[in-house]
């Protein structure tokens, strides 16, 4: 019985930090580098969401990567395009984003983020970007699929021309001990 109590214990001291805790603060900034346009060769499908939910009032949070996002500016060749934060449950590995007002159920920006929770967490964005006809049918959309995989509780740049992202996931509990500091890591980004 002793030693069955010592290994309860080691498995709980040597577990996963990520089942400490049952949600995560996502962050994610998504800017366009450039001017220039790189349509699909179709445009954005009905089902885009793929059956994921959409995220939610309750969920969303205040925004702790503002001092990243005032960089991107136009003089400096950026354009954010989506810039959102919310609280994402261990359960529902998959959330769909949205901005602007839907026109037939599209966005201006509009697709999934998938986590998938591990020592490293692997994030799938599949985003479509989207150019509206003057009867808001739509006209053109653009796509930034990419997987990557991010370090917990730091800022991690994700490349793919010419969309970039900037994306932050930390456990809920931590996020709201650690404040973010306004010069913390802010000239890895310049």
């Amino acid at each position: 019985m002793r030693n069955i109590f010592r290994l309860a214990l080691l498995l709980i001291v040597c577990s996963n930090p990520v089942l400490a805790y049952s949600a995560q603060q996502v962050e994610l900034i998504v800017f366009r580098q450039g001017s220039s346009n790189l349509p699909a060769s179709h445009v954005a499908p009905d089902l885009w969401a793929q059956g994921a939910p959409m995220l939610s009032r309750e969920s969303q949070r205040s925004t702790q990567l503002d001092y990243l996002a005032n960089k991107l500016t136009a003089e400096n060749g950026y354009q954010v395009v989506l810039h959102q934060s919310w609280l994402q449950a261990d359960g529902d590995p998959a959330v769909a984003l949205t901005t602007g007002p839907a026109f037939f159920e599209h966005y201006p920006v509009q697709g999934t983020l998938t986590l998938s929770l591990a020592r490293h967490t692997t994030v799938h964005l599949d985003l479509w970007l989207n150019q509206f006809n003057a009867d808001k049918t739509l006209l053109s959309s653009e796509r930034f699929k990419h997987k990557a995989t991010v370090k917990r509780d730091q800022v991690t740049f994700i490349d793919h021309y010419p969309f970039g992202a900037l994306i932050r996931i930390q456990p809920y509990g931590k996020a709201k001990q650690t404040p973010v500091q306004s010069g913390a890591h802010a000239a890895d980004f310049e």
